[in-house]
């Protein structure tokens, strides 16, 4: 992992190696800006006194974990996993709509209607979804204000299950797949499991 640096006007220079950030901080010309990301600021050079070269910030979105890389060329700068909490929100939302509807079976006073005014806006996302996106979006300018970073790459990945099993299958053959011709009932009993019992008899 480099270290970050900054000018002495708090502008993104190009990360250096522990070593080299180390003998900065010995030497009096450097502080530490930041604990995390491992952040210096130099007190005697400015971006016009040197060359700074382009980075570029990876992210590898999950539900629970996104990885975020930054890299210069082909060297990894610096990396790490964001671990999300949706699935901590989706519970808390979860025992809140609990709570509001054991209290419709108490005594309780009378309480107007407001369904009116619980309509969703246009390009509305659930609140997990919505913290795993603001979540990202606030590691993206955090880094973006101690690293050069000119270009922002996402990975987007589709995978086609069916074609793994079948690399010919096309078209109208993506409807017809174990369920075909079948109702649920009648498809989960023809492949139920076979109990022991029945399998010792089989012995």
């Amino acid at each position: 992992m480099f270290v970050f640096v900054l000018d002495k006007n708090k502008k993104p220079l190009d990360p250096t190696h522990p070593a080299r950030a180390r003998r900065l901080l010995r030497s009096g010309r450097a502080s530490v800006f930041k604990r995390y990301p491992f952040t210096i600021i130099l007190h005697d050079i400015q971006v016009e006194d040197s060359t700074v070269s382009e980075c570029r910030l990876k992210v590898d979105p999950g539900a629970k974990t996104t990885g975020l890389a930054i890299l210069q060329g082909n060297v990894v700068v610096w990396a790490a996993e964001l671990t999300h909490k949706g699935f901590v929100i989706r519970d808390a939302l979860t025992t809140r709509r609990q709570v509001r509807r054991s209290r419709r079976n108490r005594k309780t006073r009378y309480r107007a209607t407001r369904f009116n005014n619980r309509r969703k806006p246009k390009g509305w996302l659930a609140p997990s979804l919505m913290s795993r996106v603001e979540n990202i979006l606030t590691w993206v300018r955090r880094l973006s204000k101690i690293c050069p970073i000119t270009a922002i790459s996402q990975e987007l990945v589709r995978f086609d299950t069916q074609k793994m099993h079948n690399a010919e299958i096309s078209g109208v053959e993506y409807q017809q797949g174990e369920l075909a011709g079948y109702e649920v009932r009648e498809y989960l009993l023809s492949v139920r499991p076979v109990s022991a019992k029945t399998k010792c008899l089989v012995a």
